[in-house]
């Protein structure tokens, strides 16, 4: 019990660093890219989606005045952050594998 009450107070700050080390590091490294966000590429690969599905009749017509305003919000938002030489919609999207082949 005697040994219980005379701890070494430079053992318990040397823990206390040891520990505390690690954590330092940790901060110190590149953060990691949220693998949620959402970048300009995506989000015309979603416009590029929302015509193909348009064109190939996947929404009803009631639903079509909801998509056309997503896509020309959509449209608009890529025109204003796109670059001057790269418009949204000038760039020929992949071709698709037609129905009928």
């Amino acid at each position: 019990m005697a040994n219980e009450d005379n701890k070494n107070p430079s053992t318990v700050e040397a823990t206390e660093k040891a520990t505390a080390q690690p954590t330092a590091t940790a901060q110190q490294q590149a953060p990691q890219p949220d693998p949620t966000a959402l970048s300009i590429g995506d989000l015309k690969n979603l416009m590029t989606i929302l015509d193909v599905a348009s064109t190939r009749g996947a929404f009803k017509a009631s639903e079509m005045a909801g998509v056309g305003y997503i896509y020309n919000k959509l449209q608009a938002f890529l025109a204003k952050v796109a670059p001057e030489g790269q418009q949204p919609g000038t760039a020929t999207p992949p071709s698709a594998p037609t129905e009928g082949n």
